[in-house]
């Protein structure tokens, strides 16, 4: 990936209510309402750790692919509400009110119950996990949902599930089951969006449970 330099900042750049990123279109100079499932490639970039920042390139409505950075607190904690700023106009009284309080307790009250907003399957370990999206490395179409190549937090191994598009872009979905490569894959074996594609064509599938355990 070639990482964008400079450029303007977006105040805020991810709505929860919608559970969408607002991501710079250079062709078009706005900002672009983007789901997680158009998001194509995450590498997490060398130096930063507080917050970790990661190069996402991603799938414009323009029609071409952009490349952005992101920092871990909005990647991972903001499409659930856990950031500052989240406001909504009340359509009632036309005022902008704060929707941070509310959004964060029923988030923080879903995570105590033991439900994760993000999982997949881990073929090398054999079960669920519960993920961040800054574990996701490569989402592609593929089949009938998303070829999702994810980092395990747990053994460190890569393993790409098919899911719904739903299961990416919406916290706390979780498809019932999904597909799983029967392949360990390595970190680095799945470098261009590319070679995802083609790895996602000639792949069987093995449909695994998606049930954390509680």
């Amino acid at each position: 990936m070639r990482y964008p330099s400079g450029g303007p900042r977006i105040e805020q750049v991810v709505d929860a209510l919608t559970s969408t990123y607002a991501l710079p279109c250079p062709q078009s100079g706005a900002a672009t309402p983007t789901r997680l499932s158009s998001f194509r490639m995450l590498e997490r970039l060398p130096g930063a750790s507080h917050p970790a920042v990661y190069a996402v390139r991603f799938a414009c409505r323009c029609g071409d692919e952009h490349v952005t950075l992101l920092p871990h607190d909005e990647l991972d904690w903001a499409p659930l509400g856990l950031g500052e700023g989240v406001v909504f106009v009340n359509l009632i009284t036309g005022r902008t009110e704060p929707l941070a309080d509310e959004l964060a307790d029923r988030a923080l009250r879903r995570l105590e119950a033991g439900d994760w907003p993000w999982s997949f399957f881990c073929y090398l370990e054999e079960r669920p996990r519960p993920v961040t999206p800054s574990a996701f490395s490569v989402i592609a179409p593929g089949g009938d949902g998303l070829g999702v190549a994810v980092h395990c937090p747990s053994c460190s191994s890569t393993s790409v599930n098919l899911v719904s598009r739903e299961h990416v872009d919406f916290p706390f979905w979780n498809d019932e089951s999904v597909g799983v490569v029967p392949h360990v894959f390595e970190h680095d074996a799945l470098r261009t969006i590319e070679q995802f594609r083609a790895e996602l064509s000639s792949a069987a599938f093995d449909q695994k449970r998606l049930e954390l355990e509680r």
